[in-house]
């Protein structure tokens, strides 16, 4: 897609969006999906709660039930949308709480409540997942003064580069958002793939990510991997390429999710499903082409992305220009939020997410990791969800053997046969 917004016009259209736009898409919503969850019976136990987002494309469905009051329609009213100043704060923020003036639930890292639940480098708190906001949609980015690397899906193709810089006594520097996170697992599994250790050859630096394009432009970085749109951002201001979007290393890989306190959830179950139900709502009104236009429009305001209407659009669409020459119109590994059973937590991709970090060495390889699971992952609270919205689950809490690019794959039913087969881990 080449015709670009231009960045003057976003507030204008911000201002239609959140005005007779949004009146206009609130109408048609209700038309489509006309009960709230507990229209025949008893209601939500309280009226809101206090939601932590990070400003990327893959909060939208925060977003959009918000915006568009699908909280209101499942009998939630107050819930407060708050953004987030990156992974730790949110991670804080979680474990002091509303009640101490932290947040009830957050757009988060899918390992995030599992390091929480556990304890790990934060303060114990049982969180649950209630939902996965959103599959594919990350990438691998790589300064402009690489562009002769030809950084693409086999990294092996920055070998040369990483060695020439280990040799004059500088590492090249990648950046990525949290330890033990979806980007950090990410660029790690790419670097790895293609024979180069994470822990040994690069360094790698943790920067919000709204901060990525920043600090790539004052040199302080080589690369990072992070959400859209700070990929797509990089290239419109021509500071670098994308080498990868994260769906060509795992077509439709889990991403985000949606997880709340379990003892808030314990205190109000109704509303647990109804403030699911109002997600769910919303990541089905997003995944909808016609949509789109108006979704990117929405979650670019200063609220929000604060981030031109374009830089969202474009590879919300499908349509990604990577920067280095590359093009890929109606790209099969877009960001998709409902489509597939985007939205639901497949226990199977958690314990994938276990693993890699027991693979570098994040979490205890002697983790009962069903345990932890059958605790932190709230499933049947999204089938109760998608129940209020007349639809049902898959047939099954595990999507089966995963198949990544390399041609490795990952079976849930043997996690260890999968840590054996990798040649570079920690364990």
């Amino acid at each position: 897609m080449d015709n670009k917004t231009d960045k003057n016009s976003t507030p204008n259209r911000r201002q239609v969006i959140r005005s007779a736009g949004t009146a206009a898409l609130f109408t048609a919503v209700h038309q489509a999906f006309p009960s709230g969850a507990f229209a025949a019976g008893a209601g939500p136990e309280v009226k809101g709660a206090k939601l932590g987002f990070i400003a990327l494309t893959d909060c939208a469905p925060l977003i959009v039930a918000k915006e568009l009051g699908l909280f209101a329609k499942h009998g939630m009213p107050d819930v407060v949308v708050a953004k987030q100043a990156s992974w730790g704060a949110t991670r804080d923020n979680l474990v002091l709480g509303s009640g101490s003036g932290g947040i009830d639930g957050a757009h988060i890292l899918s390992p995030m409540p599992y390091f929480m639940s556990l304890g790990i480098n934060s303060k114990q708190t049982a969180m649950s997942i209630l939902a996965r906001l959103n599959v594919n949609g990350q990438g691998i980015s790589v300064s402009k003064e690489y562009l002769a690397a030809k950084a693409g899906l086999n990294a092996a193709s920055m070998k040369g580069v990483i060695e020439q810089r280990k040799s004059a006594g500088k590492k090249i520097t990648m950046a990525m958002t949290f330890p033990g996170g979806t980007h950090d697992l990410w660029l790690r599994y790419w670097l790895a793939a293609g024979g180069i250790n994470p822990d040994v050859d690069v360094d790698l630096i943790t920067v919000p990510p709204p901060q990525m394009v920043a600090n790539m432009k004052a040199d302080t970085m080589d690369a990072f991997c992070v959400g859209e749109p700070w990929n797509d951002q990089l290239v419109a201001q021509q500071l670098g390429y994308t080498a990868v979007s994260t769906g060509q290393m795992w077509m439709n890989h889990p991403e985000k999710c949606f997880a709340m306190r379990s003892d808030w959830i314990a205190q109000n179950p109704r509303a647990a499903v109804a403030i699911t139900a109002a997600v769910l709502e919303a990541q089905r009104w997003a995944d909808n082409p016609a949509n789109i236009s108006r979704l990117a429009m929405m979650v670019s305001g200063r609220d929000y992305l604060k981030c031109p209407v374009s830089d969202i659009a474009d590879r919300l669409q499908g349509n990604f220009t990577m920067g280095d020459g590359r093009k890929y119109p109606n790209a099969p590994f877009k960001m998709k939020f409902f489509t597939g059973y985007a939205s639901f937590p497949y226990k199977s991709h958690d314990l994938w997410f276990l693993t890699e970090n027991q693979r570098w060495g994040k979490l205890p390889a002697n983790l009962n990791t069903s345990a932890i699971i059958a605790k932190v992952n709230r499933a049947d609270i999204w089938r109760k969800a998608a129940g209020v919205l007349g639809g049902k689950g898959p047939a099954s809490d595990s999507r089966g053997v995963e198949k990544f690019f390399d041609g490795k794959t990952f079976d849930p039913a043997n996690p260890k046969a999968y840590l054996a087969s990798l040649k570079i881990k920690k364990i």
